[in-house]
């Protein structure tokens, strides 16, 4: 298999992931918003297949799931994220590519995209906001981007890294 059926594979398979993981905690949307685990298969997508294939599981996501499933609800929040899991997905895979293939360079890549990702969603949310005539204040970004996301900033600063170190080490990084 050539390297960019090898992707579109991945690719498919994170997806997949993107779409079934939030089942995990979907019994409590309050630990899912918390926890976002749909943002966990974009980020390794990004890592591992660069940041092509990150973005378009990054945009794709959150819309065929809001489709599928009904979650998340389409207007606003699969509509933020999908910008917010693009710029995640786009972001994981370019600075992976360009940092050194170090540990401590898979933590800031990863640390970076979240702020990128999260910077992207505020916008976003903002623009969301002035379409539908509502306000989106910078306390509401601080709280939905920082506040609230503590408990997944923690997940993915502690798995994704793990993740993407076992990942390279047994050669399954395309990126």
């Amino acid at each position: 298999m050539n390297e960019k059926t090898q992707k579109m594979v991945y690719s498919a398979l994170y997806l997949a992931i993107a779409l079934a993981l939030p089942f995990i905690t979907g019994q409590i949307p309050e630990i899912g918003a918390m926890l976002s685990p749909m943002h966990i298969p974009v980020l390794l997508c990004g890592f591992v297949c660069g940041w092509q294939w990150g973005m378009a599981v990054g945009l794709i996501a959150p819309l065929l799931r809001s489709a599928l499933f009904g979650m998340p609800t389409l207007y606003p929040t699969a509509i933020a994220m999908t910008f917010e899991l693009a710029a995640y997905g786009a972001l994981a895979g370019i600075l992976y590519r360009l940092l050194p293939k170090k540990t401590l360079y898979v933590y800031v890549t990863l640390i970076l995209a979240m702020i990128g990702g999260r910077i992207v969603w505020g916008a976003a949310r903002y623009a969301l906001a002035g379409l539908s005539g509502s306000e989106f204040p910078i306390s509401a970004f601080f709280a939905g981007a920082v506040l609230n996301a503590i408990p997944g900033i923690i997940l993915h600063i502690v798995l994704i890294p793990v993740l993407v170190l076992v990942l390279e080490k047994a050669k399954l990084t395309l990126n």
